[in-house]
């Protein structure tokens, strides 16, 4: 056969394509190609610490890989992996991106004011008192915030101003007026100390990345010394009644976020607070479109139906043993004198008392009381987690973890041999409006509701009386 059909006699135009050139393929499989290749993972502002394979030829990211090589846990459990979302994938590109800030930028109206004042010799404190103490040069560099305009300026620009301010600030409020927010742990361990330390040493307040992404509690990093991931994702799976509140975990838990679904064709109830419908809603059995600023209501009403049904309507023996094992309601809580009240004080510690003063770390470990008005030190608290040699005891167990003896617990001191003492509770119900930006003014202050409460004395190391109760 000749003759391809058209009659051009040129022979068949199959063999004619084997015959042209094919370089142009070597473009895709060098698009491939890699020099090394390292096992690494995303921290930038995230710390799900996915495993990723990550390419590299002549010295630049050139692609990733999800690994899928994590241990199986258990056999009934769904796999971990992959692990990875959409910001991670696209990591590589922020290297390299145009986009990317290399450099201090600033308000232009704000520099400009800020360069008036220096020309006229004034230092950098005094030009930025003359900034912020004007009334209408103050609203408009603040009005031009979430808008366009930034100028870029020099390093040591940026730092003079920032130093300015700041001493300024210590001048005529003092450094408690100073806030401070320093990137993740997981994104630069020597950039979130070096801020931290910094503002520490100042005296300012250090907020945690908490308040920066709002998806788990506020400050608890910083109170307790301790991450608030007090389980194994991959346990989300026993749950069998799941509550979701503040949190849209398809996209603040990307990489364990599965485990929601998966946990709910295994017959989990899903229940989702959020305003909005959002991503993870969409998995919800009850969706509670909750009006933003009212969660908390919300749950304390929640907390007095539990109350209520469990325990003041009928003590159900189920509810109190959990209350008391794994609830901080049984411990004792110091109120303080105020004149023919008393104030809502500190949990009473292991350093106030004289049979408890010299443990480890007594200053971080809580009492409980038991029916016959012996004062206990449990286990689990947070104390234990950070002793110098392990002792076991950095489990919750209702257990004294010096006389290493079982002891009950009492949730409330009402009926024993008691006083009564009347507590300040403040109800902040009218202090602000539910609804986004229809608070006036600055806010009412809080209202004060007097309460009797059950207490008893507790003699300290000092032969001091304190007056205390319960948290329950």
């Amino acid at each position: 056969m000749s003759n391809n059909g058209n009659g051009n006699g040129n022979g068949s135009r199959w063999f004619r394509v084997l015959d042209e050139p094919r370089d142009w393929e070597d473009f895709y499989r060098k698009r491939w190609t890699y020099d090394r290749s390292v096992r690494t993972s995303h921290g930038v502002n995230c710390s799900m610490a996915c495993s990723w394979e990550v390419f590299v030829k002549d010295g630049i990211i050139c692609w990733e890989l999800q690994k899928t090589d994590y241990p199986q846990i258990d056999p009934d459990i769904p796999n971990v992996e992959p692990r990875g979302c959409q910001r991670g994938v696209t990591a590589s590109w922020y290297p390299y991106s145009p986009l990317r800030p290399k450099y201090p930028y600033i308000r232009r109206v704000l520099w400009d004011f800020y360069q008036e004042e220096r020309k006229k010799g004034k230092d950098a404190v005094e030009a930025w008192g003359s900034i912020v103490e004007n009334e209408q040069r103050s609203k408009q560099y603040k009005s031009a915030r979430g808008k366009a305009g930034w100028k870029r300026v020099t390093w040591d620009e940026a730092v003079e101003l920032v130093a300015g301010a700041q001493i300024y600030t210590i001048k005529k409020y003092g450094p408690d007026h100073i806030a401070n927010f320093a990137p993740i742990p997981a994104m630069s361990l020597l950039s979130f100390i070096s801020g931290h330390r910094y503002n520490n040493l100042l005296g300012g307040i250090y907020c945690s990345y908490y308040e920066w992404y709002h998806d788990l509690p506020h400050v608890s990093s910083s109170m307790f010394g301790d991450q608030t991931e007090n389980c194994e994702s991959s346990d989300w799976y026993h749950g069998t009644y799941w509550i979701v509140a503040g949190s849209n975990l398809n996209m603040t838990r990307t990489a364990d976020c599965h485990f929601l679904p998966e946990a709910k064709y295994r017959g989990s109830k899903i229940v989702v607070v959020s305003p909005n419908y959002s991503d993870v809603a969409k998995y919800s059995d009850l969706w509670v479109p909750v009006v933003p600023g009212s969660d908390g209501a919300y749950f304390m009403a929640c907390i007095h139906v539990i109350l209520k049904e469990f325990y003041a309507d009928r003590e159900t023996p189920y509810f109190t043993d959990y209350v008391k094992r794994f609830t901080n309601l049984p411990f004792l809580v110091v109120l303080d004198p105020d004149g023919k009240k008393h104030q809502m004080g500190r949990f009473l510690r292991a350093s106030d008392l004289a049979d408890y003063a010299q443990e480890e770390n007594a200053d971080w470990k809580l009492i409980m009381t038991d029916g016959g008005g012996k004062l206990h030190v449990p286990t689990g608290s947070i104390g234990f987690r950070w002793e110098k040699e392990p002792t076991g005891n950095w489990n919750l167990q209702l257990k004294n973890a010096v006389t290493k003896e079982d002891f009950d617990p009492l949730l409330t001191l009402l009926g024993k041999d008691q006083q009564k003492a009347m507590v300040s509770f403040s109800d902040f119900t009218d202090t602000f409006s539910i609804y986004m930006g229809r608070t006036k003014g600055k806010g009412q202050k809080a209202k004060e509701i007097l309460r009797e409460v059950p207490a008893r004395k507790v003699t300290t190391k000092d032969g001091k009386e304190l007056l205390v109760t319960t948290a329950f």
